[in-house]
């Protein structure tokens, strides 16, 4: 299983809920759900047909680092269940053990809460045709990649599988789920981010920006769910190569992206076989952020 990679996960003694474009996420019961973190990987929101074997292990230990360290900040969906008690079988378990999170069920917010640092992606897009993101207004004269004079919230909508995430503004956010929450959001968010970030430029990596996504929990409780800051929901940069006015080198699946745009591709399903090289590659940097992350 290492050597190909997990694509997709065969349990049967629980029922599957949803397959995704990365996690498999079967109920556990009325409160809980196992979420596994496969091999497979997406971009521009297509499921790619290879794997990057062991890559939902290095996300899922990034993650769980993570959620250890905010814990303090904000409660996350992690619950005390033990994988043992939940996969009594030991085959079930193998495909699961190491890459999976045992979580509470919430009622998951239709928001992605985008955090950013610095201008690149759809918000460098959207800053060239705007001077804006998201409805903040940006100084003129900022070049790809640069660093923002401050971090901003930049939310989105979030997508059913297979569309692409859109980017609203916070006061659209707001009229979605209230003010109040969506204050809320924000606040933590750009805490959560301004801590990690500076966590990882100490570490020569920089984050260049992030996604969080949040469900309110039986009592209402604002609970961060999902993954957080990994490679496949964040941009990492090698801050020692960084410099504005190109994509800089990187640390997530940007390497993919970056490969796949030099084909003549739609980006429409299906998607083309990644070579070896960008699998070798891939694997390799998400490693390298893993390893100086969390050692």
């Amino acid at each position: 299983m290492s050597d190909a990679g997990l694509h997709t996960t065969t349990i049967q003694s629980l029922p599957l809920t949803y397959r995704g474009k990365v996690r498999d996420i079967y109920t556990i019961d009325e409160h809980h759900w196992l979420i596994i973190a496969t091999d497979r990987v997406s971009a521009f929101d297509v499921i790619l047909p290879n794997t990057i074997p062991n890559k939902g292990k290095l996300l899922t230990e990034l993650a769980l680092f993570w959620f250890e360290k905010t814990a303090d900040k904000v409660p996350n969906h992690l619950s005390d269940l033990s994988l043992e008690d939940v996969l009594p079988d030991s085959a079930e378990r193998a495909q699961a053990q190491g890459r999976c999170m045992i979580a509470k069920r919430l009622q998951p917010l239709p928001i992605e809460a985008v955090v950013r640092g610095y201008l690149i992606g759809s918000g460098w897009k959207d800053y060239q045709a705007t001077g804006q993101i998201c409805g903040i207004e940006l100084p003129a004269g900022l070049q790809q990649a640069d660093a923002l004079p401050n971090v901003i919230f930049t939310p989105a909508t979030k997508a059913e599988l297979g569309d692409h995430d859109e980017n609203i503004s916070f006061d659209t956010m707001s009229d979605t789920v209230g003010k109040d929450l969506a204050e809320a959001i924000r606040t933590t968010s750009i805490d959560l981010y301004t801590q990690a970030a500076a966590y990882a430029k100490a570490r020569g990596i920089l984050i260049a920006d992030t996604k969080f996504e949040f469900g309110l929990d039986e009592s209402g409780q604002l609970t961060l769910m999902d993954e957080i800051l990994t490679p496949d929901s964040s941009r990492f940069w090698e801050a020692s190569t960084w410099a504005p006015g190109a994509s800089p080198a990187s640390f997530d699946k940007q390497y993919v992206r970056d490969w796949l745009e030099t084909l003549d591709w739609d980006k429409t399903p299906p998607g083309p076989e990644l070579p070896q090289n960008v699998i070798d590659g891939t694997l390799n940097r998400y490693r390298e952020a893993v390893e100086r992350l969390t050692q």
